[in-house]
């Protein structure tokens, strides 16, 4: 999996933006103004930072080496990809879809129509 495939995979999903709030060192993707995604952009190992439960976020840390908390995020909410750790792709795509789904999941009414209407 490269930057490029990752990248393109979360612009793909409806209402997906990128933006550099951070800074330059940064990507974050969000869908209707709320972050979904964050890689780095530090020339190290390719990382990925994801939401989903809690509940689920343990589970993954148990079954993967390649999955952690999330740096600078809330490690109860956010994992972090290291992408070097052979992680299926299948599964990196399935957790993006994941994240997505929650994000918008809670997103107000007003803003899940704007979303439903793009």
């Amino acid at each position: 999996m490269d930057f490029e495939s990752l990248r393109a995979y979360c612009l793909s999903k409806k209402g997906a933006t990128e933006d550099m709030p951070f800074g330059p060192d940064t990507l974050v993707f969000k869908v209707m103004g709320k972050m979904f995604a964050l890689m780095p952009l530090d020339n190290t190992d390719l990382r990925l930072s994801l939401k989903n439960t809690p509940e689920k976020n343990i589970e993954l840390r148990a079954q993967h080496p390649g999955i952690q908390g999330a740096y600078h995020m809330s490690k109860k909410h956010w994992n972090m990809l290291l992408m070097s750790m052979g992680i299926p792709s299948r599964i990196t795509f399935q957790l993006i879809d994941e994240s997505y789904n929650l994000v918008v999941k809670g997103l107000t009414k007003k803003l899940r129509e704007e979303l439903d209407a793009m």
